[in-house]
């Protein structure tokens, strides 16, 4: 299967985003040596250094492996420090320790950040970039990190819209909210999507009036609540496959519950405000400063007191606008469609593309009982997502990485470290001279790909199989991340290379090629590298010579970083490590 996703990605094998014309593989590596030579960079001794609490590690044992493997589905990406740590606890003891600890406060740094703000100077979506890679790279709470980004790209907010843009702190807020209930319960959750203003901004239920004889409620968020958020599309079973009726797919909700939804979102705005016209409206002072990370109130004057059916309930005339909400949540979170539809987009962000129905069933009836019969546990559904076994299955292949994955990967792979504290970084949007992507930026509420994406005229589309991420993979982008990498790997990231690796454990195994593959291959590709692929990159890193002399002197220590980059460069650039498994 592995071919199949690499099918997008054969430039890739010919390096053509490094300077290179060669279509071979020695071709591509010797150009690609030369390259690394090329722009080759002495990093600070502070960032060379070895990274402190990092323990020997036989990295060719199965259990290392596996742990990696784990690694690359419940965090960022794995470490030594990490790999060492699950094998110590086991995939569940790491688990139960991730689930305790207190998730990073990006309102915190944004509200830091303001503080030194030069004059006449505003928070932007930079400041929250910052926050991201910061807590991507060091942060503590890895599991937690990576399911909040999981949760992003289900409840979609996106700086791309100019109205979110406008509140970054807003932003942080709502991401923090994200994390918050990363490991709470679902219903939980839904409501604080629900009620969050940068949600209420971006799908426009935040002023929404009521029903007149020339206007009705707006239906945006009503209707991708539903679509996007709990039910999906079409009625499912158990296991996540479609329900048919005559051999048509069954809808999960029609025009009419859009409708009644929307009615339930009326009258919701700005918290803190005065229950009045002019607070629903936002026209005057709010008693609270953060208005942009308060939920949103309900203000009854402008709630629509109509009876409502929804989904097959009635949510009688009459009611208020916290109780109609939470009648129809309650309605949304019980609806059967909930957790295989739920389920099957956690294991496609975390695991991956394909699940059995029997994974997704599994998945989904750890969100129907937890064990103790309490319905929507996270916990329990990250377990479920998490340690089943297709996930555990680490030699199968799992999903396509997308590009912020892969930084997050090197960055935690490699220790990198801010020189300045700040993680300066700023959009990659741009497929050429950026990554393709950015977090919190989708370009749509349908987030930066669709979970059911199956790329046209391949092997994957002949064979059923869908591949989300190759939704935002195409000949710019691929050769975008290929010249981005090819810099990134000897300088550094961000602002000024502001964020720098530490190789001083792969700088040390430089003549000894066999075994600088061996850590670089644990560490990106959780051991699975193929022998043809080892060789190929072997091959290229005997190509630089090491000189003979003091092995201090500036020549051979070049070749040594030279040597480590190109071991990096050249496993990042193989379709093997575009396929997480």
């Amino acid at each position: 299967m592995r071919q199949l996703y690499s099918i997008s990605f054969a430039v890739l094998l010919g390096l053509s985003g490094c300077g290179g014309n060669g279509s071979t593989d020695e071709a591509a590596n010797t150009t690609t040596a030369a390259s690394a030579k090329r722009s080759g960079l002495r990093l600070a001794a502070s960032a060379s250094a070895p990274v402190e609490g990092e323990a020997d590690l036989n990295v060719n044992t199965e259990a290392a492996k596996s742990a990696a493997s784990f690694l690359s589905q419940a965090s960022f990406g794995p470490t030594i420090y990490e790999i060492n740590r699950v094998m110590t606890l086991g995939p569940n003891g790491w688990l139960n320790e991730e689930f305790r600890k207190a998730g990073p406060k990006f309102r915190l740094h944004m509200d830091e950040a303001a503080k030194h703000l030069p004059a006449g100077r505003v928070l932007s979506e930079n400041h929250f970039f910052q926050a991201f890679w910061k807590n991507a790279t060091i942060g503590h709470d890895h599991l937690r990190e990576r399911v909040t980004y999981a949760l992003s790209q289900i409840f979609v907010v996106s700086f791309v819209d100019g109205a979110v843009a406008e509140y970054p702190r807003g932003v942080a807020c709502y991401y923090d909210t994200l994390s918050a209930n990363a490991f709470g319960n679902f219903r939980q959750l839904l409501e604080a999507v629900a009620r969050h203003p940068m949600m209420g901004i971006y799908l426009s239920h935040m002023q929404n009036e009521p029903e007149s004889e020339t206007s009705t409620p707006d239906e945006n968020f009503a209707r991708e609540i539903m679509q996007l958020m709990s039910i999906g599309l079409h009625e499912l079973n158990a296991d996540g496959s479609v329900k048919l009726k005559n051999g048509v797919p069954i809808p999960a909700y029609t025009r009419d519950d859009v409708a009644a939804m929307a009615k339930v979102l009326t009258g919701w705005s700005w918290g803190g405000g005065a229950r009045n016209e002019h607070g629903f409206h936002g026209l005057v002072a709010y008693s609270a400063a953060d208005r942009d990370c308060r939920p949103m109130d309900n203000y009854p004057q402008f709630h629509s007191t109509a009876e409502k059916k929804l989904l097959g309930n009635t949510i009688a005339a009459g009611g208020s606008g916290e109780a109609d909400l939470k009648k129809a949540l309650d309605i949304l979170f019980n609806h059967p469609n909930v957790g295989p539809f739920i389920g099957r987009q956690l294991i496609q962000r975390l695991v991956m593309s394909n699940p059995s129905p029997a994974y997704v069933q599994r998945v989904a009836a750890a969100f129907a009982d937890n064990g103790d019969g309490v319905r929507g546990d996270m916990k329990a559904v990250l377990r479920a997502v998490l340690l089943d076994s297709e996930a555990r299955n680490y030699q199968e292949v799992g999903k396509l990485r997308e590009p912020v994955l892969r930084l997050a990967n090197w960055m935690r792979a490699f220790n990198a470290r801010s020189s300045s504290g700040n993680y300066l970084m700023w959009s990659l949007d741009d497929p050429l001279e950026g990554l393709g992507q950015s977090p919190m930026r989708s370009p749509s509420v349908f987030n930066f790909y669709r979970p059911n994406y199956i790329p046209p005229h391949t092997e994957l589309a002949s064979s059923g199989l869908v591949a989300p991420e190759m939704q935002i993979t195409a000949e710019p982008s691929v050769v975008g991340y290929l010249n981005y990498m090819q810099l990134a790997i000897p300088r550094g990231v961000g602002d000024g290379y502001d964020i720098k690796p530490n190789y001083a454990a792969e700088v040390s195994l430089a003549a000894t090629p066999e075994l600088l593959v061996d850590r670089v291959n644990l560490l990106l590709l959780n051991g699975q590298m193929s022998a043809a692929l080892r060789q190929q990159i072997l091959t290229a890193i005997n190509a630089v010579k090491m000189p003979a002399g003091n092995p201090a002197s500036a020549r051979i220590v070049e070749a040594k970083y030279n040597r480590a980059y190109l071991a990096i460069f050249l496993t990042m650039a193989s379709s093997e490590y575009l396929v997480q498994k």
